[in-house]
């Protein structure tokens, strides 16, 4: 076979303020004369590719998180051929580079143990292979955190495709939601309400299509925070997965992908303080899952953005519930899509939304969302008129989180926004188990339930027990709410008086973690504080007493992960993946050699 054409095509004058092909990344790689470049060319052409399918052209690395093991993915294989297409036709050349699937469903203790693993295998995979911009396919809860954070530790043109939610449920006639109704019907079950063949055309019906989860639980909620932070097409994250409109988004994703790159417009581009605010701003009016608290912390600081628990806090008592989606409201994604979609809640949100930031496609927010309109204002309420004033989220302080917790006041009975009761304390989730249906556990409506060694080194992987169960007998008197406290997680889908991301956990000497039986403790939304009501000098003295947990794991990751997690109100991110950190060997050796300990940026390895 004849050669199709010289090592390094004709270069074409760019046009202003757009890129030169020799100046793309990728060309290091492929376009230099040089032995190195003939074997990235040559194994490029084992792959049956010839010169000009991608010399002096994007390069496109599309991240796919698909697996048969992540059932909200499992169109992602369709998906990244749609992606692959759009890449071609706008003049790019696309490699598919699978990446870990945290398939939420399936994998134990929980994936929140592995987000960070996500997050390290996108930043390398993409620094050491030659991409030019990246297309970033996840969906699932913590797949949308893991590729975002690895993403910016590169900052090349990048943009994400949210997988998109599933279909409603169905239950004779009645319309189930994933999480929210599984957790209703189960305590129906526990309660002898329902029968096992109830239960199990629930469990049949639930979920019935590919996509994430259709209430607005964790993976709604972080695709809607990405969209609206500006890194997803406009009105992406609302379309429902298996919408034939999903498909065509996934094609406009790879055009413009490529265009990004020829632009040289980066994350860091777009996210700013003010397009932070945006995000949260967006999880409250949507009455999203308290998760994103832990994952937009995270992606902030990924991105040099200062975001605390006082800033959520502070926007809560300022921003409206006006979406009407289950787990607190009464519909789910797919008529939140009919609605009118992200786009027409953004512009509901009025100016609490800053239009002036950036997004993926050149265009300001507030330009995306001009023509957007609200096609059922009972889905999208008016502003004017909001499922709640304020507080979708509360940040919580007092003797039991110093460092803070959270609570989701628009998913829990409202009788127990304030509330004084005596703890029923179990150890840990196992304890818990064991005991919580025993009749003769000491419980009433009244009590407190608290689960210890439930965060990010207690559990081990901060899971999302946080939606503690309550005692079958109390269930049989009819009890649905009562006020439970862990520094555990809670799915976005569930609901109830539940205090979640105590901080520091109990783990590590946390006040949680001195709680004992028939201690008062208070609850109080309005006030901000949760504390138990126990002398300074008689904790103290617990504290005195109390010993350190042995490590949950003693080998592999799981070792890496307890010595350098961080707590959940700095995002339970790495210590030694926050910007500008130097290793202190490192930092050492540099001192030694130069007399300084400041290190630039890890070099890209070829």
């Amino acid at each position: 076979m004849t050669s199709p054409g010289p090592a390094v095509p004709p270069v074409e004058p760019a046009a202003p303020g757009r890129r030169k092909p020799e100046e793309l990344r990728s060309h290091r790689w492929y376009g230099a004369k040089d032995l190195r470049s003939f074997g990235h060319r040559s194994r490029t052409a084992q792959m049956g590719f010839s010169r000009d399918d991608y010399l002096g052209k994007p390069v496109i690395g599309i991240l796919n998180t698909w697996s048969d093991m992540n059932s909200c993915h499992t169109h992602f294989k369709q998906r990244v051929e749609e992606v692959k297409r759009g890449v071609w036709q706008a003049g790019g050349f696309p490699v598919e580079i699978p990446a870990m699937s945290l398939g939420e469903a399936f994998q134990k203790p929980t994936t929140m143990l592995y987000r960070n693993l996500l997050a390290m295998e996108a930043e390398e995979l993409i620094r050491s292979y030659p991409v030019d911009g990246v297309v970033l396919m996840g969906g699932c809860d913590k797949t949308t955190p893991g590729l975002v954070m690895g993403a910016l530790a590169n900052n090349l043109p990048t943009i994400f495709v949210p997988a998109g939610p599933m279909l409603r449920g169905d239950y004779k006639g009645s319309v189930l939601g994933s999480g929210s109704d599984t957790w209703k019907y189960w305590a129906e079950l526990r309660a002898g309400n329902i029968t096992e063949d109830d239960w199990q055309e629930v469990e049949d019906g639930i979920a019935r299509s590919p996509g994430t989860c259709m209430t607005m639980g964790t993976a709604s909620t972080m695709t809607s925070a990405t969209e609206t932070l500006g890194l997803t097409l406009p009105g992406a994250s609302s379309i429902p997965a298996v919408d034939s409109r999903h498909a065509m988004m996934a094609t406009h994703t790879g055009k413009r992908i490529v265009e990004m790159v020829w632009e040289d417009l980066k994350p860091l581009d777009i996210l700013t303080p003010a397009s932070f605010d945006n995000a949260v701003v967006a999880v409250l009016g949507l009455g999203g899952s308290t998760n994103a608290i832990v994952h937009l912390i995270a992606m902030a600081r990924r991105a040099g953005v200062a975001l605390d628990l006082a800033r959520f806090d502070a926007l809560a008592r300022g921003t409206p519930v006006i979406a009407n989606l289950r787990p607190g409201g009464k519909y789910l994604m797919e008529d939140f899509y009919y609605a009118g979609g992200l786009r027409a809640f953004l512009k509901e949100m009025g100016e609490l939304i800053d239009g002036s930031q950036r997004t993926v496609n050149g265009c300001t927010l507030a330009e995306n969302i001009a023509d957007a309109q609200v096609y059922n204002t009972d889905v999208i309420l008016p502003r004017a008129a909001p499922k709640l004033e304020s507080g979708g989220l509360a940040v919580l302080y007092g003797n039991l989180a110093p460092s803070g917790a959270v609570i989701k006041p628009a998913a829990m009975e409202q009788h127990l926004r304030r509330h004084t009761g005596p703890a029923v304390v179990f150890k840990d989730y196992n304890d818990m188990a064991a005991r919580i249906d025993d009749p003769a556990l000491p419980v009433t409506k009244d009590s407190v339930i608290v689960l210890q060694s439930a965060g990010p080194q207690g559990a081990p992987g901060m899971p999302e027990w946080g939606q503690l169960p309550i005692p079958q007998k109390l269930l049989k008197e009819g009890v649905r709410d009562m006020v439970r406290i862990s520094d555990a997680r809670m799915s976005g889908t569930s609901y109830g008086a539940c205090v979640l991301h105590v901080t520091p956990e109990s783990h590590v000497g946390g006040p949680l973690a001195l709680v004992r039986d028939g201690d008062l403790v208070t609850l109080d939304v309005d006030a901000r504080r949760i504390a138990m009501e126990v002398s300074d000098e008689e904790i103290a003295r617990r504290r005195a007493a109390w010993q350190r947990p042995i490590p949950k794991f003693s080998r592999g990751y799981g070792v890496m992960f307890l010595k350098h997690v961080e707590q959940a109100d700095t995002g339970c991110d790495f210590d030694f993946l926050a910007p500008g950190y130097v290793d202190p060997d490192t930092a050492a050796a540099l001192a030694a050699a130069h007399g300084t300990a400041a290190a630039d940026r890890d070099p890209e390895i070829h």
